[in-house]
């Protein structure tokens, strides 16, 4: 993988960073990054922002712009739009609503012989996130004092849930459903809502 590649996956993945932290992630010169980052920046794939600092100068951070996403799988976003829409306009509202919950109820099955086998909560998680991320939606679980975020840094559909928001309500109710017995789940991001990530508390019941 080129170093512009990764530097693009650690931005998708961790947030904005500062050229320091991404050498030391890729165990390349500060200056060797920035120069990268410059290159990106004239693609028009990362911006910059500048923030104060305890002491000293004011500390660089490099964030993705959205035409990064075109480096990430999209699904057949163009598709994917035109099929809803053909869907509407053939089927009405009901009938993309009966799809979208035929979409939820086979994931819903899915997931659950995937997660027969698995009993606690960040098991659970674990092959959840496995299994989103063999999605296309680069998961991760992280444990926070207690709580639980389930961490969803890229949407392949995000083209389908931008033109049917009813495709999001649909995955937060498969998360519920799946966790019912152990965990209550709420979103706390969303990338349709102009956040970085999807990002889901997970609190043990």
């Amino acid at each position: 993988m080129k170093t512009n590649d990764k530097i693009i996956q650690l931005l998708k993945i961790q947030g904005e960073l500062t050229a320091k932290r991404l050498a030391q992630e890729l165990g390349l010169t500060t200056m060797g990054i920035r120069q990268h980052l410059q290159a990106l920046e004239e693609s028009g794939e990362v911006v910059f922002e500048d923030k104060k600092a305890p002491r000293g100068r004011p500390t660089r951070y490099w964030s993705l712009t959205p035409k990064s996403n075109n480096r990430f799988d999209d699904r057949h976003e163009e598709l994917t739009v035109q099929l809803i829409d053909s869907v509407k306009s053939i089927f009405g509202e009901q009938g993309l609503d009966q799809l979208i919950a035929h979409r939820e109820a086979t994931s819903l099955a899915n997931y659950q012989i995937a997660l027969a086998d698995k009993f606690t909560i960040q098991d659970k998680l674990t092959a959840l996130a496995k299994l989103r991320s063999d999605e296309g939606y680069m998961a991760k679980v992280i444990e926070d004092n207690g709580l639980f975020w389930l961490i969803e840094n890229h949407c392949p559909i995000c083209a389908a849930a931008s033109k049917c928001l009813s495709f999001c309500r649909s995955e937060l109710a498969l998360f519920q459903s799946l966790l019912a017995d152990v965990a209550d789940i709420s979103r706390e991001e969303h990338i349709i809502e102009g956040a970085r990530r999807c990002a889901y508390k997970v609190t043990p019941k």
